[in-house]
């Protein structure tokens, strides 16, 4: 059985489903391609007003989705309201992005009509985190869904009750077969890629490699979303007091469970400044239950996560690292850990160079621009970077400096534009970029028509 457990009140009992087998996976699929042969003949317009009647749902019912992930993942309420209502607004960007263009006109090298038309994959195999509940799972299934797939969705079992009555909410609205939630554990993604006709993951590196390698084995296209280290860059000419609250709420936020959430801050020149500014931010951030508003900083997922943050905390100080603020577990109930800032890790300790997926960050000096983009550029992921400058030429020299899809000046690493293509370089990404138009090229295969005139009598 798969069991979820809020991570701030690990007694509480939010969700148990059986643990879908092989050939429960096989079964659904079959009955999602059945539904798919309709879907993706039928007309935009049907889409379109299908995905609008799904943002309708999910609108209505804001309030239980909102209340459900912050009692099964522990998301504080203000961040919960927001994934619920970015969720809306991406199921009616994509409602309308059904009446793109699905092709163009060619001239022919004789007589006759060539052009280009975008045709539906089949039934898209998604397999998606806890983090993001809501936001992660539509902002695949909504384009899938929009360009004439059918979805089959294995969510991370800590946000199975979410998924599933996300699932329940569409289901009202789409036809029967099209959206199927298939809660699960490795073997059961791995049905799901071996059944699937289009995969988009999201998680850990190591499962995002298994995940990778299978696909393509099958000669199916995928595309992996692997997380990040992510740092933020500050010249001397940044705004002290700005800067430190935006790398605060961007690194410790939702206790640092995000996957463009700001890993390593890089300081040019004196860091005494930033230093104090930023330990003084991210203690005064809202930290405990994260059904209160206030709240900024709530539990990571479950022990083993909070014992990961206090463990690499520990490794860290053994190495000769200075610890800022935090790196302590509470008494509370539940698995809170203080939001950690760490000095002088060495550049080989594994903090500074891979993701620990909790309210933990690393602070680093260095004399020169060069050598922040250097230290900056020298781990394996490429996800989110951040520069703080007043000056634009410096701003834009970094941003093209920087090895990492996604690229803010002035602006928190965290928070993603769904209407913009979204992925990372490196160890970060593989396959096609999410979101924004780059979802349909993912989501279709481009078919080449040719149309000669029939001979005359």
């Amino acid at each position: 059985m798969i069991k979820s457990y809020s991570p701030h009140a690990p007694e509480d009992l939010v969700a148990e489903a059986p643990v879908t087998s092989a050939d429960e996976v096989a079964k659904a699929f079959a009955r999602a391609r059945a539904a798919q042969a309709q879907w993706g003949r039928g007309p935009a317009a049907a889409r379109a007003q299908a995905l609008s009647d799904a943002a309708d749902a999910v609108a209505a019912a804001s309030d239980e989705l909102t209340r459900l992930a912050v009692r099964e993942v522990g998301k504080p309420l203000g961040e919960a309201r927001g994934e619920v209502a970015r969720a809306v607004a991406i199921l009616r960007y994509y409602a309308q992005q059904v009446y793109d263009p699905v092709g163009a006109m060619h001239e022919p090298s004789s007589l006759g009509l060539l052009f280009t038309r975008r045709r539906p994959l089949g039934v898209a195999g998604l397999i998606t985190p806890w983090n993001f509940p809501i936001a992660i799972p539509l902002w695949k299934a909504a384009p899938a869904l929009a360009f004439g797939n059918a979805v089959a969705l294995k969510p991370s079992p800590d946000a199975t009750a979410t998924a599933l009555r996300l699932a329940a909410l569409l289901d009202e609205v789409l036809p029967e077969g099209l959206f199927t939630v298939l809660p699960g554990d490795g073997d059961t993604g791995r049905a799901i890629v071996a059944e699937a006709d289009v995969v988009s993951f999201t998680g850990s590196t190591a499962v995002g490699g298994d995940v990778v390698r299978s696909a393509a084995a099958r000669g199916v296209r995928v595309q992996a979303e692997m997380g990040g280290q992510n740092p933020a860059i500050v010249l001397p000419d940044a705004d002290v007091e700005s800067t430190a609250r935006q790398i605060a709420a961007a690194a410790m936020g939702f206790a640092g469970q995000k996957c463009t959430a700001t890993k390593r801050v890089i300081v040019v020149g004196d860091v005494a400044p930033l230093r104090d500014a930023l330990v003084a931010a991210i203690e005064a951030l809202g930290f405990g239950d994260p059904a209160q508003a206030t709240t900024a900083v709530g539990p990571v997922i479950n022990e083993a996560a909070r014992d990961k943050v206090l463990a690499a905390a520990g490794s860290a100080t053994a190495a000769g690292a200075r610890l800022l603020t935090g790196g302590v577990a509470t008494d509370d109930p539940g698995w809170f850990v203080r939001p950690t800032l760490l000095e002088d890790v060495p550049a080989d300790h594994p903090l500074s160079c891979d993701e620990v997926f909790g309210p933990i960050a690393t602070l680093h000096a260095v004399p020169t621009l060069e050598e922040a983009v250097a230290v900056a550029n020298n781990v394996p992921q490429g996800l989110a970077a951040g520069v703080y400058t007043r000056d634009l030429t410096a701003a834009l020299a970094t941003a093209d400096a920087l090895e990492a899809g996604l690229v803010k000046v002035n602006a928190p690493t965290t928070g993603v534009d769904f209407y913009l293509p979204f992925g990372g370089e490196k160890a970060s990404s593989v396959g096609g970029r999410e979101q924004g138009k780059a979802a349909q090229d993912f989501f279709t295969s481009l078919h080449t028509v040719t149309l000669a005139p029939g001979e005359g009598p």
